[in-house]
């Protein structure tokens, strides 16, 4: 976006929506093993991983559910939001080769309090492989005594949805 703060709460409705799509691969996967130390042999040894009911590695379900994150952080409500809760709920494993669409959308929001409730959800082609539901505190215009800058829609249609 080239900005340093995303929507305001002002700015934003239900019903608006963002993704984020991302192509994971196996160095993705030995890189979350390394920075998280999850070393589970599911997902970084083939010949283990080759005798589970999922007959191969599988990527981490966190490092899935971390491309939420990336939209929320990034594209809805974007930069400045703080991220308050997330409930997950794996649906489907993932897989070096996926393309994961992490997709957040926005069900409610509570003006006094400055949260937003978001839906979440991350697809491989026409399968959920991680479903939830997040709540982020969104600054206002006044909480950050930030002048406007571009249309906060404009910026969201400008990087690609």
């Amino acid at each position: 976006m080239g900005e340093l703060h995303g929507f305001y709460l002002e700015d934003l409705t239900v019903g608006m929506t963002a993704l984020y799509a991302r192509t994971i691969n196996a160095a993705d996967i030995t890189l979350f093993a390394g920075v998280s130390g999850d070393i589970n042999p599911m997902h970084l040894n083939h010949e283990f991983a080759s005798g589970t009911m999922f007959e191969g590695c599988i990527a981490h379900g966190m490092l899935t559910a971390s491309l939420i994150s990336t939209v929320l952080g990034t594209k809805l409500p974007g930069p400045g939001c703080i991220y308050l809760s997330q409930n997950l709920q794996f649906k489907a494993p993932v897989r070096a080769g996926d393309t994961v669409r992490a997709r957040a959308t926005i069900t409610e929001i509570v003006n006094e309090r400055r949260r937003v409730t978001l839906k979440t959800v991350c697809t491989v082609g026409d399968k959920v492989v991680v479903e939830g539901e997040a709540i982020v505190m969104v600054p206002t215009r006044a909480s950050l005594k930030a002048p406007a800058s571009a249309e906060p829609k404009e910026r969201l249609r400008a990087a690609g949805d």
